[in-house]
């Protein structure tokens, strides 16, 4: 019996937007490989009037439509067949980071529930307890453009799908910092060198160059990870002085 790939399972009113950019280069090589796979679900295939309807006008008034939860929540009970977590994609969740990318990745695959106009309605989610996750602080159209850019981070991360393992150890937020610079040939370019311990074949000296350009960017460009990145090593630096002392 084969075993079945890590599967990304979208319940959305547009199905045909799937795989979309996913279909394309690394992503794409794997898909066609078959280490993972996605399945897209139409909400709309479960209303049950003559007209589909999925949305209706908020109670208590105000501006949009609201997905209607006897729709929603049978296209979420279809959906129980699916491996991985329940996630809605909502401005009003957690922030996607790298760690839950990973989270996911190590599953047997992840379930995305794509809201459109207001979104879904609240009863559903009490119903369901899905993982509540958002893209960023901006509103999109619908949560399709957020899954999309979910399931790249987690696809590239499955066994198989991208060349070297190292390359994935020494990105951007893997150990807590941001991605030092890269360089390529020419060695100068338009009165600009590559930086000299890059050109020095001195592994040491690369690695330590590479750390501090990488804590740099961090400090200066993201405080807000420069100071979980800080305090973390200076606990692990407590932690090595004490037991130095004993």
């Amino acid at each position: 019996m084969t075993a079945r790939p890590w599967t990304a399972t979208v319940l959305t009113l547009f199905p045909d937007m799937f795989p979309g950019p996913l279909a394309h280069s690394i992503a794409g090589k794997a898909l066609e490989r078959g280490l993972w796979a996605v399945e897209a679900r139409d909400i709309r295939a479960h209303a049950t009037d003559r007209h589909q309807s999925v949305d209706d006008t908020p109670f208590g008034g105000g501006a949009g439509m609201v997905m209607r939860p006897d729709v929603v929540d049978a296209a979420v009970a279809a959906s129980a067949d699916a491996p991985g977590p329940l996630v809605y994609l909502t401005p009003r969740g957690r922030p996607f980071d790298q760690a839950l990318a990973a989270e996911w990745a190590a599953g047997p695959g992840v379930r995305f529930l794509c809201g459109r106009y207001e979104g879904v309605d609240q009863r559903v989610l009490d119903k369901r307890r899905p993982v509540e996750v958002s893209l960023g602080d901006f509103v999109l159209s619908g949560g399709e453009p957020a899954a999309l850019v979910m399931l790249d981070a987690c696809v590239r991360l499955l066994p198989g799908v991208m060349g070297a393992a190292q390359s994935l150890a020494e990105e951007s937020f893997e150990n807590g910092l941001l991605e030092y610079p890269h360089y390529t040939r020419p060695a100068e370019w338009e009165g600009r060198d590559v930086p000299e311990p890059l050109l020095s074949g001195h592994h040491a000296r690369i690695d330590a160059w590479r750390r501090a350009q990488a804590e740099e960017a961090t400090r200066t460009r993201r405080p807000d990870l420069w100071s979980r990145y800080a305090a973390a090593r200076d606990e692990v630096n407590m932690a090595r002085n004490e037991g130095a002392a004993r």
